[in-house]
């Protein structure tokens, strides 16, 4: 099955993406604001290009089964993250980096040249979203001291999903069921590898960026643990891997600081629900 080539094709790029330094500060709750913002703007870029080609292509038979604009759709959501970030000068502000515009520039031939291939970038941008996104959000909320309505925070809100689990089971479905020669299943398995490159691209720009602005670091409170790890380009399971292959090391040390950190309880509490789920998702 397609879906079972990706994972297996990603795997060793997606445990290179989930140790950049980016990711483990954010999955730490260390996030810096202005890094989270620039981050906002890359994705904001990133889904607008690929929701362009997406259109374009959406009645292509290789890409029309796939196409589900008001449950994924997320470059309107980011807007609105960037108009609270920015203010209603957003838009002059967000310009696109080096590093962004080479993604988007990639997303685009696809959508020109080859638009199967958008099933690899859709798969690889989405499916994590969908893993991982609530965890993801009350990190940002409790680090970042965001409204809990969710301004800031919209990019990972699917209202329109009511269960995460049962609609990626219906996507890596409909992905299975596409007519596709082997040849052609290569190919979206290397798009796929290509498209977490380009994030760890992006994640590596904002390292660099990180070391030229003041340190505006905001702690949510919780300790800092080296090991740390995920990967917010696709799926942030690092507590589930670890979880899945026996890592009570880290969950101790997690329940530890728990203890120590009061107001780390909702985190952890986040943490633990999504755990099964993204454990799930990665195993299969």
């Amino acid at each position: 099955d397609l879906s079972e080539m990706l994972a297996a094709g990603t795997k060793d790029v997606h445990e290179k993406a989930e140790n950049t330094q980016f990711v483990k500060d954010f999955l730490r709750g260390r996030i810096r604001r202005e890094l989270f913002k620039l981050g906002s703007v890359a994705l904001y870029h990133t889904y607008t290009a690929m929701e362009e080609e997406i259109e374009r292509n959406k009645h292509h038979p290789h890409f029309a089964p796939l196409y589900f604009p008001a449950e994924l759709h997320r470059h309107q959501a980011l807007a609105c993250d960037l108009e609270y970030f920015y203010g209603p000068t957003w838009q002059s502000q967000a310009t696109c980096s080096q590093a962004t515009q080479r993604y988007v520039d990639r997303i685009h031939q696809v959508g020109r040249e080859d638009p199967v291939l958008l099933v690899a970038h859709a798969y690889t941008r989405y499916m994590g979203d969908l893993s991982g996104g609530q965890v993801l959000r009350k990190v940002a909320q409790r680090a970042l001291k965001l409204p809990p309505t969710g301004e800031g925070v919209k990019f990972y809100q699917f209202d329109a999903i009511h269960s995460a689990k049962a609609f990626k089971q219906l996507y890596r479905s409909r992905m299975n069921e596409l007519d596709l020669d082997m040849d052609t299943k290569r190919r979206l398995v290397e798009e796929a590898v290509r498209a977490f490159q380009f994030n760890m691209e992006v994640f590596e720009e904002l390292e660099e960026v990180g070391k030229t602005i003041q340190d505006d670091l905001l702690d949510a409170d919780m300790p800092v643990h080296g090991t740390l790890g995920g990967d917010i380009s696709k799926c942030p399971y690092y507590a589930a891997k670890m979880a899945a292959s026996g890592g009570t090391a880290y969950v101790g040390q997690l329940a530890m600081a728990v203890l120590r950190h009061p107001t780390g309880q909702v985190l952890f509490a986040t943490w633990f629900a999504a755990l099964a789920g993204l454990a799930a998702w990665y195993l299969m």
